[in-house]
C-alpha cells in the first residue's frame, strides 16, 4: 500500500515535465518519427560529437537561453535533475535511466543535431526510450532547441 502513493508521485512528476501544449505533427515531425521507427527501436549511432545542427537564423538570443533554462527546470529536470546527472525525482521509477549528460562517454555518443531531434521528437523517434516525451511546440523554436543543446553540453562534467 505504501508504493502506491510514491508510484503516483513519480508519475506526477513525470507528467509535470511534459508540454501541456496540444502536440502538432508537421511534415518534419511525422518524416523524423518515420526515420526513427525504421531502426527497428535499434540506437542510432552518432557520427561524432562535433556533427552540429544547423545554424538557426538569426542566431540564439539571451530571451532563447532564458527561455531554454526555463524549460529545462520545468520538463527536464524531474527525470534529468537540476544537474543533468539522470537523478531527477522520477528517474528512480523509471526503467530505462535518464541520460546523464554530466557522462563525458554520453556526451560523446551523441551529435548536437541528435541532441537537437530528441528533444524536438521524443524517445521513440530516434530509437530511444518512449518515456522521453516530444515538444511539438519548440518545432518553431529551433533558437530555443539550439539553447537547451547548448545548456546539455554545458553539463558534461569536466574530467
Amino acid at each position: 500500500m505504501k508504493t502506491l502513493p510514491l508510484l503516483m508521485l513519480m508519475l506526477t512528476l513525470v507528467l509535470a515535465g511534459c508540454p501541456n501544449e496540444a502536440k502538432t505533427e508537421t511534415k518534419e515531425g511525422a518524416s523524423t518519427k518515420a526515420q526513427g521507427q525504421a531502426t527497428s527501436g535499434a540506437p542510432q549511432q552518432a557520427q561524432t560529437p562535433t556533427d552540429s545542427a544547423p545554424a538557426p537564423a538569426g542566431g540564439v538570443t539571451e530571451a532563447d537561453k532564458r527561455a531554454a533554462l526555463e524549460i529545462f527546470s520545468g520538463r527536464c529536470v524531474a527525470c534529468h535533475g537540476a544537474q543533468g546527472a539522470g537523478d531527477g525525482p522520477a528517474a528512480a521509477a523509471l526503467n530505462p535511466k535518464p541520460a546523464s549528460f554530466q557522462s563525458p562517454e554520453w556526451q560523446a555518443s551523441v551529435t548536437d543535431q541528435h541532441i537537437e531531434d530528441i528533444i524536438r521528437s521524443g524517445g521513440p523517434a530516434v530509437g530511444k526510450s518512449p518515456l522521453m516525451p516530444p515538444n511539438p511546440d519548440l518545432v518553431e523554436k529551433p533558437n530555443v532547441i539550439a539553447a537547451l543543446r547548448a545548456h546539455v553540453r554545458s553539463l558534461k562534467a569536466s574530467n
